[in-house]
Protein backbone atom coordinates (compact mmCIF):
# COMPACT_ATOMS: atom_id res chain seq x y z
CA UNK A 1 0.00 0.00 0.00
CA UNK A 2 1.53 3.34 -1.02
CA UNK A 3 1.68 6.40 1.19
CA UNK A 4 -0.95 8.24 -0.85
CA UNK A 5 -3.55 5.59 -0.10
CA UNK A 6 -2.59 5.60 3.58
CA UNK A 7 -2.84 9.39 4.01
CA UNK A 8 -5.73 10.12 1.66
CA UNK A 9 -8.51 11.93 3.49
CA UNK A 10 -6.40 12.35 6.62
CA UNK A 11 -4.20 15.15 7.98
CA UNK A 12 -0.49 14.82 7.21
CA UNK A 13 2.25 15.86 9.59
CA UNK A 14 5.37 17.20 7.93
CA UNK A 15 8.09 19.85 8.13
CA UNK A 16 7.70 23.42 6.93
CA UNK A 17 9.70 26.66 7.03
CA UNK A 18 7.54 29.17 8.88
CA UNK A 19 7.83 32.95 8.95
CA UNK A 20 6.67 34.15 12.36
CA UNK A 21 7.88 37.76 12.21
CA UNK A 22 8.86 40.06 9.35
CA UNK A 23 12.54 39.91 8.48
CA UNK A 24 13.38 37.12 10.90
CA UNK A 25 14.86 33.75 9.88
CA UNK A 26 12.35 31.11 8.84
CA UNK A 27 11.85 28.41 11.47
CA UNK A 28 11.62 24.72 10.56
CA UNK A 29 8.63 23.32 12.44
CA UNK A 30 6.37 20.31 12.30
CA UNK A 31 2.95 21.24 10.97
CA UNK A 32 -0.33 19.58 10.09
CA UNK A 33 -1.61 19.78 6.53
CA UNK A 34 -5.33 19.07 6.30
CA UNK A 35 -6.91 17.04 3.47
CA UNK A 36 -8.01 18.92 0.35
CA UNK A 37 -11.61 20.07 0.09
CA UNK A 38 -13.71 20.35 -3.06
CA UNK A 39 -11.73 21.71 -6.04
CA UNK A 40 -8.45 21.31 -4.13
CA UNK A 41 -5.42 19.04 -4.45
CA UNK A 42 -2.83 18.14 -1.82
CA UNK A 43 0.63 17.84 -3.29
CA UNK A 44 4.05 16.74 -2.11
CA UNK A 45 6.63 19.38 -2.98
CA UNK A 46 9.52 17.90 -4.97
CA UNK A 47 11.50 21.10 -5.50
CA UNK A 48 11.00 24.76 -4.65
CA UNK A 49 13.03 27.82 -5.55
CA UNK A 50 13.33 31.32 -4.12
CA UNK A 51 11.73 34.23 -5.97
CA UNK A 52 12.38 37.88 -5.12
CA UNK A 53 8.67 38.19 -4.30
CA UNK A 54 9.24 35.78 -1.42
CA UNK A 55 11.96 38.09 -0.10
CA UNK A 56 9.68 41.10 -0.50
CA UNK A 57 6.94 39.51 1.59
CA UNK A 58 9.48 38.16 4.07
CA UNK A 59 10.43 41.79 4.83
CA UNK A 60 6.86 43.15 4.73
CA UNK A 61 5.91 44.25 8.25
CA UNK A 62 2.67 46.22 7.76
CA UNK A 63 -0.48 46.37 5.68
CA UNK A 64 -3.10 43.76 4.79
CA UNK A 65 -0.56 41.50 3.06
CA UNK A 66 1.67 41.24 6.14
CA UNK A 67 0.42 38.13 7.95
CA UNK A 68 2.04 35.87 10.51
CA UNK A 69 2.71 33.05 10.95
CA UNK A 70 2.96 32.23 7.27
CA UNK A 71 4.46 29.68 4.90
CA UNK A 72 6.11 31.48 1.98
CA UNK A 73 7.22 30.07 -1.36
CA UNK A 74 5.46 30.00 -4.72
CA UNK A 75 7.96 28.67 -7.30
CA UNK A 76 7.72 24.90 -7.09
CA UNK A 77 6.93 21.54 -8.61
CA UNK A 78 5.20 18.68 -6.85
CA UNK A 79 3.36 15.40 -7.18
CA UNK A 80 -0.32 14.88 -6.40
CA UNK A 81 -0.81 13.03 -3.10
CA UNK A 82 -4.61 13.21 -2.95
CA UNK A 83 -7.52 15.09 -4.49
CA UNK A 84 -10.71 16.58 -3.11
CA UNK A 85 -14.20 16.28 -4.47
CA UNK A 86 -15.15 17.85 -7.82
CA UNK A 87 -11.56 17.67 -9.08
CA UNK A 88 -11.25 16.74 -12.74
CA UNK A 89 -8.06 16.41 -14.75
CA UNK A 90 -5.77 15.47 -11.86
CA UNK A 91 -5.03 12.15 -10.18
CA UNK A 92 -2.63 10.73 -7.60
CA UNK A 93 0.93 10.66 -8.92
CA UNK A 94 0.56 13.47 -11.45
CA UNK A 95 3.49 15.89 -11.62
CA UNK A 96 2.14 19.41 -11.24
CA UNK A 97 3.18 23.04 -11.00
CA UNK A 98 1.37 25.19 -8.43
CA UNK A 99 1.08 28.70 -9.89
CA UNK A 100 0.18 31.92 -8.07
CA UNK A 101 -1.69 33.24 -11.13
CA UNK A 102 -5.10 31.57 -11.53
CA UNK A 103 -6.91 30.34 -14.60
CA UNK A 104 -10.53 29.40 -13.93
CA UNK A 105 -11.13 28.44 -17.60
CA UNK A 106 -14.66 29.85 -17.33
CA UNK A 107 -14.61 33.66 -17.23
CA UNK A 108 -14.56 35.91 -20.30
CA UNK A 109 -10.85 36.70 -20.02
CA UNK A 110 -9.82 33.07 -19.49
CA UNK A 111 -11.74 32.09 -22.61
CA UNK A 112 -10.46 35.03 -24.66
CA UNK A 113 -7.02 34.78 -26.33
CA UNK A 114 -6.46 38.48 -25.65
CA UNK A 115 -5.69 38.32 -21.93
CA UNK A 116 -4.55 36.08 -19.08
CA UNK A 117 -6.36 38.13 -16.42
CA UNK A 118 -8.83 35.77 -14.72
CA UNK A 119 -11.68 38.10 -13.75
CA UNK A 120 -13.19 35.43 -11.52
CA UNK A 121 -10.23 35.17 -9.18
CA UNK A 122 -7.31 37.56 -9.76
CA UNK A 123 -8.75 40.47 -7.80
CA UNK A 124 -8.23 38.49 -4.57
CA UNK A 125 -4.69 37.84 -3.37
CA UNK A 126 -5.58 38.30 0.31
CA UNK A 127 -7.35 35.03 1.09
CA UNK A 128 -5.65 31.86 2.31
CA UNK A 129 -7.62 29.52 0.07
CA UNK A 130 -9.17 30.37 -3.27
CA UNK A 131 -12.75 29.26 -2.59
CA UNK A 132 -12.81 29.19 1.22
CA UNK A 133 -11.54 32.66 2.15
CA UNK A 134 -9.36 32.82 5.23
CA UNK A 135 -9.77 29.12 6.02
CA UNK A 136 -6.29 27.60 6.30
CA UNK A 137 -5.15 24.07 5.54
CA UNK A 138 -2.08 24.49 7.78
CA UNK A 139 -1.84 24.21 11.58
CA UNK A 140 1.21 24.44 13.81
CA UNK A 141 2.02 22.16 16.74
CA UNK A 142 -0.30 24.20 18.99
CA UNK A 143 -3.20 23.74 16.60
CA UNK A 144 -3.14 27.37 15.47
CA UNK A 145 -3.72 28.32 11.84
CA UNK A 146 -0.79 29.24 9.61
CA UNK A 147 -1.41 31.66 6.75
CA UNK A 148 -0.98 30.60 3.13
CA UNK A 149 0.99 32.65 0.59
CA UNK A 150 -0.57 33.65 -2.74
CA UNK A 151 -2.40 30.32 -2.93
CA UNK A 152 0.76 28.18 -3.14
CA UNK A 153 2.97 28.07 0.02
CA UNK A 154 5.77 25.81 -1.22
CA UNK A 155 8.25 26.06 1.68
CA UNK A 156 6.71 22.92 3.13
CA UNK A 157 6.82 19.22 2.36
CA UNK A 158 3.09 19.19 1.60
CA UNK A 159 0.67 21.92 0.57
CA UNK A 160 -2.94 22.25 -0.60
CA UNK A 161 -3.65 24.11 -3.84
CA UNK A 162 -6.87 24.99 -5.67
CA UNK A 163 -7.17 23.49 -9.15
CA UNK A 164 -7.41 27.01 -10.61
CA UNK A 165 -3.75 27.38 -9.57
CA UNK A 166 -2.51 23.96 -10.70
CA UNK A 167 -0.98 22.81 -13.99
CA UNK A 168 -0.25 19.20 -14.95
CA UNK A 169 3.11 18.78 -16.71
CA UNK A 170 5.30 16.06 -18.17
CA UNK A 171 7.26 14.09 -15.53
CA UNK A 172 10.26 14.04 -17.89
CA UNK A 173 11.40 17.59 -17.15
CA UNK A 174 13.98 17.94 -14.33
CA UNK A 175 12.33 19.27 -11.19
CA UNK A 176 14.80 22.15 -10.75
CA UNK A 177 13.94 23.40 -14.23
CA UNK A 178 10.22 22.82 -13.80
CA UNK A 179 10.06 24.88 -10.60
CA UNK A 180 11.35 27.97 -12.39
CA UNK A 181 8.58 27.70 -14.97
CA UNK A 182 5.99 28.34 -12.27
CA UNK A 183 6.94 32.01 -11.95
CA UNK A 184 10.11 33.90 -12.95
CA UNK A 185 11.18 32.14 -16.14
CA UNK A 186 7.62 31.86 -17.46
CA UNK A 187 7.04 35.54 -16.67
CA UNK A 188 10.13 36.68 -18.55
CA UNK A 189 9.68 34.42 -21.55
CA UNK A 190 5.99 35.27 -21.81
CA UNK A 191 6.70 38.99 -21.69
CA UNK A 192 9.21 38.65 -24.53
CA UNK A 193 7.21 36.30 -26.72
CA UNK A 194 3.56 36.96 -26.02
CA UNK A 195 3.28 40.52 -24.71
CA UNK A 196 6.06 42.27 -26.66
CA UNK A 197 6.23 39.72 -29.48
CA UNK A 198 9.82 40.79 -30.17
CA UNK A 199 10.91 40.30 -33.76
CA UNK A 200 14.28 39.49 -35.29
CA UNK A 201 16.73 42.38 -35.46
CA UNK A 202 15.12 44.36 -32.63
CA UNK A 203 16.92 46.50 -30.08
CA UNK A 204 15.94 45.69 -26.49
CA UNK A 205 16.75 47.17 -23.09
CA UNK A 206 16.09 45.26 -19.85
CA UNK A 207 15.96 47.05 -16.50
CA UNK A 208 16.92 44.60 -13.74
CA UNK A 209 18.90 41.40 -14.32
CA UNK A 210 17.32 39.13 -11.75
CA UNK A 211 15.66 35.86 -12.72
CA UNK A 212 12.83 37.60 -14.59
CA UNK A 213 15.16 39.98 -16.43
CA UNK A 214 17.47 37.17 -17.48
CA UNK A 215 14.47 35.17 -18.70
CA UNK A 216 13.45 38.17 -20.80
CA UNK A 217 17.00 38.26 -22.20
CA UNK A 218 16.84 34.59 -23.13
CA UNK A 219 13.44 35.10 -24.72
CA UNK A 220 14.48 38.03 -26.91
CA UNK A 221 17.75 36.28 -27.80
CA UNK A 222 15.80 33.29 -29.09
CA UNK A 223 13.66 35.71 -31.09
CA UNK A 224 16.79 37.07 -32.78
CA UNK A 225 17.14 40.49 -31.13
CA UNK A 226 20.21 42.23 -32.53
CA UNK A 227 21.11 44.36 -29.51
CA UNK A 228 20.17 43.46 -25.92
CA UNK A 229 21.11 46.05 -23.29
CA UNK A 230 21.05 45.07 -19.62
CA UNK A 231 20.68 47.72 -16.89
CA UNK A 232 21.68 46.83 -13.33
CA UNK A 233 23.63 48.29 -10.42
CA UNK A 234 25.37 44.97 -9.71
CA UNK A 235 28.33 44.51 -12.08
CA UNK A 236 28.51 40.80 -11.20
CA UNK A 237 25.29 40.32 -13.14
CA UNK A 238 26.90 41.55 -16.32
CA UNK A 239 29.00 38.40 -16.78
CA UNK A 240 25.97 36.25 -16.03
CA UNK A 241 23.93 38.27 -18.50
CA UNK A 242 26.31 37.49 -21.36
CA UNK A 243 25.37 33.82 -21.07
CA UNK A 244 21.75 34.81 -21.73
CA UNK A 245 22.52 36.86 -24.81
CA UNK A 246 22.97 40.35 -23.36
CA UNK A 247 25.30 42.30 -25.63
CA UNK A 248 25.72 45.61 -23.79
CA UNK A 249 25.50 46.78 -20.20
CA UNK A 250 24.64 49.98 -18.38
CA UNK A 251 25.42 50.57 -14.73
CA UNK A 252 23.26 53.52 -13.55
CA UNK A 253 25.94 54.43 -11.01
CA UNK A 254 28.36 55.13 -13.87
CA UNK A 255 26.08 57.31 -15.99
CA UNK A 256 27.40 60.54 -14.50
CA UNK A 257 25.03 63.46 -15.01
CA UNK A 258 23.11 61.67 -17.73
CA UNK A 259 19.90 59.77 -17.08
CA UNK A 260 19.70 56.10 -17.96
CA UNK A 261 17.32 56.86 -20.81
CA UNK A 262 19.74 59.41 -22.27
CA UNK A 263 22.51 56.82 -22.26
CA UNK A 264 20.23 54.23 -23.86
CA UNK A 265 19.15 56.64 -26.59
CA UNK A 266 22.79 57.41 -27.37
CA UNK A 267 23.55 53.69 -27.63
CA UNK A 268 20.60 53.06 -29.94
CA UNK A 269 20.57 56.28 -32.00
CA UNK A 270 16.94 57.14 -31.20
CA UNK A 271 15.87 54.61 -28.58
CA UNK A 272 15.19 50.91 -28.13
CA UNK A 273 12.40 49.09 -29.93
CA UNK A 274 11.41 47.43 -26.65
CA UNK A 275 12.11 48.07 -22.98
CA UNK A 276 11.29 45.78 -20.06
CA UNK A 277 11.07 47.04 -16.47
CA UNK A 278 11.69 44.02 -14.23
CA UNK A 279 12.32 45.68 -10.84
CA UNK A 280 9.20 47.50 -9.74
CA UNK A 281 10.24 51.13 -9.24
CA UNK A 282 8.09 53.96 -10.58
CA UNK A 283 11.17 56.02 -11.45
CA UNK A 284 12.60 53.17 -13.54
CA UNK A 285 9.29 52.60 -15.28
CA UNK A 286 9.47 56.20 -16.45
CA UNK A 287 13.10 55.78 -17.56
CA UNK A 288 12.21 52.57 -19.38
CA UNK A 289 9.48 54.44 -21.26
CA UNK A 290 11.83 57.29 -22.17
CA UNK A 291 14.41 54.75 -23.41
CA UNK A 292 12.22 53.62 -26.30
CA UNK A 293 12.10 55.03 -29.81
CA UNK A 294 9.40 57.49 -30.92
CA UNK A 295 6.79 56.09 -33.27
CA UNK A 296 6.84 52.44 -32.26
CA UNK A 297 8.73 52.00 -28.98
CA UNK A 298 7.01 49.63 -26.56
CA UNK A 299 7.57 49.42 -22.80
CA UNK A 300 6.52 46.34 -20.85
CA UNK A 301 6.23 46.66 -17.06
CA UNK A 302 6.79 43.39 -15.19
CA UNK A 303 7.92 44.70 -11.80
CA UNK A 304 5.42 45.35 -9.01
CA UNK A 305 5.70 48.84 -7.49
CA UNK A 306 5.74 48.03 -3.78
CA UNK A 307 4.45 51.44 -2.72
CA UNK A 308 1.90 51.63 -5.54
CA UNK A 309 3.38 54.96 -6.62
CA UNK A 310 2.00 56.57 -9.81
CA UNK A 311 4.19 56.98 -12.86
CA UNK A 312 4.42 60.12 -14.97
CA UNK A 313 4.48 59.82 -18.75
CA UNK A 314 4.65 62.75 -21.14
CA UNK A 315 1.45 63.10 -23.15
CA UNK A 316 3.44 64.27 -26.17
CA UNK A 317 5.56 61.10 -26.00
CA UNK A 318 2.37 59.04 -26.10
CA UNK A 319 1.09 61.02 -29.07
CA UNK A 320 4.35 60.27 -30.85
CA UNK A 321 3.52 56.56 -30.81
CA UNK A 322 5.29 55.19 -27.77
CA UNK A 323 3.23 52.65 -25.83
CA UNK A 324 3.42 51.11 -22.37
CA UNK A 325 1.66 48.09 -20.95
CA UNK A 326 1.80 46.01 -17.81
CA UNK A 327 1.73 42.25 -17.55
CA UNK A 328 1.32 39.67 -14.82
CA UNK A 329 2.85 36.24 -15.35
CA UNK A 330 4.10 37.36 -18.75
CA UNK A 331 0.66 37.32 -20.32
CA UNK A 332 0.64 33.52 -20.15
CA UNK A 333 -2.39 31.38 -19.43
CA UNK A 334 -0.84 28.85 -17.01
CA UNK A 335 -2.81 25.74 -17.98
CA UNK A 336 -2.38 26.41 -21.69
CA UNK A 337 1.10 27.88 -21.97
CA UNK A 338 3.20 26.18 -19.28
CA UNK A 339 2.87 22.71 -20.87
CA UNK A 340 4.02 24.32 -24.13
CA UNK A 341 7.11 25.74 -22.40
CA UNK A 342 7.83 22.33 -20.88
CA UNK A 343 7.53 20.69 -24.29
CA UNK A 344 9.82 23.26 -25.87
CA UNK A 345 12.41 22.64 -23.17
CA UNK A 346 12.24 18.87 -23.60
CA UNK A 347 12.51 19.12 -27.39
CA UNK A 348 15.06 21.96 -27.22
CA UNK A 349 12.94 24.11 -29.51
CA UNK A 350 14.20 27.59 -30.35
CA UNK A 351 11.58 30.29 -30.83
Amino acid sequence: MDKASITEGKPIRCKAAILRKAGEPLVIEEIQVDPPQAYEVRIKILCTSLCHTDVTFWKLDSGPLARFPRILGHEAVGVVESIGEKVDGFKQGDVVLPVFHPQCEECKECISPKSNWCTKYTNDYLSNTRRYGMTSRFKDSRGEDIHHFIFVSSFTEYTVVDIAHLVKISPEIPVDIAALLSCSVATGLGAAWKVADVEEGSTVVIFGLGAVGLAVAEGVRLRGAAKIIGVDLNPAKFEIGKRFGITDFVNPALCGEKTISEVIREMTDVGADYSFECIGLASLMEEAFKSTRPGSGKTIVLGMEQKALPISLGSYDLLRGRTVCGTLFGGLKPKLDIPILVDRYLKKYAI
